[in-house]
């Protein structure tokens, strides 16, 4: 039997869904699939296109790869647009000239940016904030440009806002009505929304009609309103809203809304045989859906019909949860309370900058809507007992309120929900599906992840799938543990607090009184971890060497040919010609590979074992010091030239960066820490992408924190702003040593605030109202900390008995003579293992 063509016209995130959803249903070896991508790159997340801002890469936010599609038979073709289709031969054809024909037709064109027609917009300078070609522009813009403006405050206004804040502008807003984000909050709501916006450095402008773009007298350009005032920008990004991209449809004979948008019906067919449209570019019931989990749904309801199923879309909860510049922001269902009737409950605490609205039926019965600003923990339970129609509990203000007791608001608990329930949006997962996958014998967020996907789109949904499973894990008399390992019965937090309390030095006294056997490679280093954190003792210590892996005990990083990397402390990136030469030497004597590192350091790489302390003699006797490249502990702090060298810098960011490496070098913790110190707003040192990032402001530093990169890449939140020297030192002092308390084993410092219940507003009442009265006592243990600092090289090599691992064999002093080099870039590196086989040369060795 001969497949079945379909062509998918459209690459984006819901074009690929369908194909994604195509390629792994049963059925795929039934179909033939083409797709036709109007840009130069196969599908990526347009939800995330503002990490690009703050370090993503393009391929971070690809959702599929060309190979990927050629493995799975997807042909696929870039830069190309079908323009016309013929109904009758069931043919479609692009600009190319390209003609192929289906049986089935998925039109998955999107929507493009609404741009007013204000007369000068045509102008260089004068953007959109849409395809990953829209922002290298923003940026190759930015670079000419001091003052930016964003025209539109909704969703994608506040995107494009923060994009040009990360890029150093000068940036306000112009929004046409009376409030931000005006479709999804109330009055309150936006008003809030703009003061703590404008709190960050953003002007916003409301009620402003453009009535044109001309030449400006200080900036690029003057927009001119029709109140009489005007703004002087260099850069305009319109950001307005959207409009379905339905120009194939229009031309082609297919029916349209009378304001745009392609017809479909429940089964997302067209009005023409055999062709379908989802996403954007789709109308059902006179509505355009916005956001990409709607579009999922139209393509898993498309694929249904195509192989004969019953499964139909009817609407979608366009209920959302997001951050803009740093602020929490949710809207639920009615959210303006138009429903005939409606009452509402409304917290707001000015001082805090927190807004609640819950509005609920005449009866009292149900949950219409909510707004959330400033605080949006209470969003995954509203948002489900909105949607499920599930009656509220009685008090359902208590669910928006505070508690005075320290304790949880009322929620319903997942065990209310119905099976029904959708928790992942962007992944169509219900409730029942988890509980599914848990009974299949998923018993940890990693096995659901891989068997149904939840938490892997936004990641939004990740706390109440966590409830679910483990919900149903104790339904099914599985008793849910946080034991570290099976020696002992405790959480790595609870063995923190029972380390520092009975002030336990040494894993063999811990394992007496709180564990039993022998212990293993999961629960000794990340006890040794624990002790170095609270009382770091030298690592190699006779007492503490068996707890540390294989890193620590060779004080270096091991490579995949069985060498070691060399990384000596550069402080702030900062370094003197004597060292630079210090370090060209060592690496011509010892043949190593070098490289600088992302982090403003020189890696030196091939070191064998036996060379690991010459070379660290020679770099210590230079004032070179360990760089803990191969600690769970501090790493670098990055910085820029600051005030020092940069016209722009406000603030000596190279000192503040230097003063905090000393400080908290050599600290150990539950995972790797990452500073950088930037010396203005333009972020060249990349701060809100650390653990701990610092930004200079004409009156002080502002402080982000638990921010990093690596496979999940989480921009830092804004903890404070225009702190003096002092204070900006004991907040971080505060906020490390409750982390290194409370922080589960390998749990980075981004991962640990999503799980911290109350989030970064609680970890501001700890750190900076001290409302557990523990700031004195994190400081004392920060300060005993750093106080017993040494540089564990510099111990090394003074003790021979220590000296006496470093070496390939016990009972001789040969070196490894199995390493084979070729030469690349005018350095060497390992030989591959075809390199090996087909006897290409080595390097000869130093």
């Amino acid at each position: 039997m001969s497949k079945q063509r379909i062509i998918v016209v459209g690459n984006g995130m819901v074009g690929h869904k369908f194909i994604d959803a195509v390629v792994t249903s049963d059925q795929a070896d039934q179909y033939e699939v083409i797709t036709f991508s109007e840009e130069p790159r196969l599908a990526y997340d347009r939800v995330k296109l503002s990490s690009y801002f703050s370090g993503s890469s393009v391929e971070d936010l690809m959702l599929t790869s060309e190979e990927s599609y050629k493995n799975s038979g997807v042909v696929y073709t870039l830069n190309d647009k079908v323009v016309e289709i013929d109904h009758d031969a069931q043919t479609v054809k692009t600009a190319a000239g390209r003609v192929e024909g289906y049986d089935k037709l998925i039109l998955a064109t999107g929507s493009y940016p609404f741009v007013p027609p204000i007369p000068g917009k045509d102008q260089p300078h004068c953007l959109v904030y849409r395809t990953i070609e829209d922002l290298e522009a923003i940026t190759e813009s930015a670079k000419q440009s001091k003052t930016g403006v964003v025209v539109g405050g909704g969703l994608l206004g506040l995107e494009a806002a923060n994009a040009l804040q990360n890029l150093g502008l000068d940036t306000h807003v112009i929004e046409f009505a009376p409030r931000l984000m005006a479709v999804q909050l109330d009055e309150g709501g936006g008003s809030l929304l703009r003061r703590k916006i404008e709190e960050l450095g953003v002007s916003v402008h409301t009620e402003k009609n453009t009535q044109q773009i001309v030449a400006g007298d200080e900036c690029r350009y003057r927009m001119e309103f029709a109140d009489g005032s005007h703004l002087d920008t260099d850069m305009i990004v319109f950001s307005a809203g959207i409009r379905p991209q339905d120009e194939i449809a229009r031309n082609n004979g297919i029916d349209i809304g009378e304001r745009g948008g392609i017809t479909i019906d429940n089964y997302c067919r067209t009005s023409v045989k055999d062709i379908y449209a989802i996403g954007e570019c789709a109308l059902w019931d006179s509505k355009i859906f916005g956001l990409v989990a709607p579009g999922y749904q139209m393509a898993k309801v498309a694929l249904s019909h195509i192989q004969g199923g019953d499964e139909q879309f009817t609407g979608a909860d366009m209920s959302t949860k997001l951050k803009l510049l740093g602020v929490d922001v949710a809207s639920i269902g009615d959210a303006h309370a138009r429903t005939p009737g409606a009452q509402s409950y409304t917290f707001e605490d000015g001082v805090k900058g927190v807004y609640k609205r819950m509005i609920i039926s005449e009866d009292g019965k149900k949950l219409l809507g909510a707004v959330l600003v400033g605080e949006a923990e209470a969003y995954g339970t509203l948002q489900q007992i909105c949607v499920n129609n599930m009656d509220l509990p009685a008090d359902p203000e208590q669910m928006i309120l505070p508690q005075t007791d320290g304790t949880a608001s009322v929620g319903m608990g997942v065990d209310a929900l119905p099976d029904t329930a959708q928790l992942c949006s962007c992944l169509d997962v219900s409730k029942g599906d988890i509980v599914e996958a848990v009974q299949g014998g998923c018993t940890d967020m990693g096995g659901i992840k891989s068997c149904t996907g939840a938490t892997t789109g936004c990641g939004g949904c990740t706390a109440l799938v966590k409830q679910v499973m483990d919900s149903e894990l104790e339904n099914l008399g599985i008793e849910v543990k946080n034991d570290i390992c099976e020696h002992f019965a405790y959480s790595r937090v609870e063995l923190a607090d029972i380390i520092r309390v009975k002030k336990i030095e040494s894993f063999d006294e811990l394992l007496q009184s709180h564990g039993n056997g022998l212990g293993c490679e999961i629960c000794k280093p990340a006890i040794g971890s624990i002790l170095a954190s609270y009382w770091n003792e030298y690592v190699l210590s006779d007492n503490l060497v068996g707890l540390q892996d294989t890193n620590d005990i060779y004080l270096g990083n091991m490579q995949k040919d069985g060498t070691y990397s060399v990384v000596p402390r550069v402080a702030g990136g900062e370094i003197t010609p004597d060292k630079l030469i210090v370090l060209g030497e060592v690496a011509k004597k010892y043949d190593l590979y070098t490289k600088i590192t992302g982090g403003q350091r020189i890696d030196l790489f091939g070191a064998q074992l036996h060379e690991l302390p010459e070379i660290w003699r020679t770099l210590v006797d230079a004032g070179f010091e360990t760089g803990h490249a191969y600690g769970k502990s501090l790493r670098t702090v990055k910085s820029c030239v600051g005030n020092t060298w940069c016209r722009y810098g406000v603030q000596d960011s190279v000192g503040m960066a230097i003063a905090l490496e000393d400080r908290y070098k050599g600290l150990r913790s539950p995972h790797k820490i990452k500073f950088a110190v930037s010396g203005c707003t333009r972020e060249c040192a990349e701060a809100q992408s650390k653990d701990i990032g610092v930004i200079a402001t004409e009156n002080g530093w502002n402080l982000y924190v638990c921010g990093n990169g690596g496979m999940r890449p989480r921009h830092g939140d804004l903890f404070a702003t225009d702190l003096d020297d002092e204070t900006l030192v004991k907040y971080i002092d505060r906020v490390l040593m409750f982390y290194i308390r409370t922080a589960d084993r390998l749990q980075r410092t981004s991962v640990w605030l999503e799980n911290l219940e109350g989030g970064l507003d609680y970890l501001r009442e700890v750190v900076i109202n001290d409302k557990l009265n523990l700031g004195q006592e994190l400081e004392d243990e920060m300060t005993h900390n750093i106080g017993k600092y040494q540089c564990e090289w510099k111990t090394t090599i003074e003790s021979p008995e220590k000296l006496k691992r470093f070496s390939h064999y016990i009972n001789a002093a040969e070196p490894d003579s199995s390493l084979a080099y070729v030469a690349e870039r005018g350095q060497k590196r390992p030989a591959r293992e075809e390199e090996r086989e087909n006897q290409i040369p080595a390097v000869e060795l130093a």
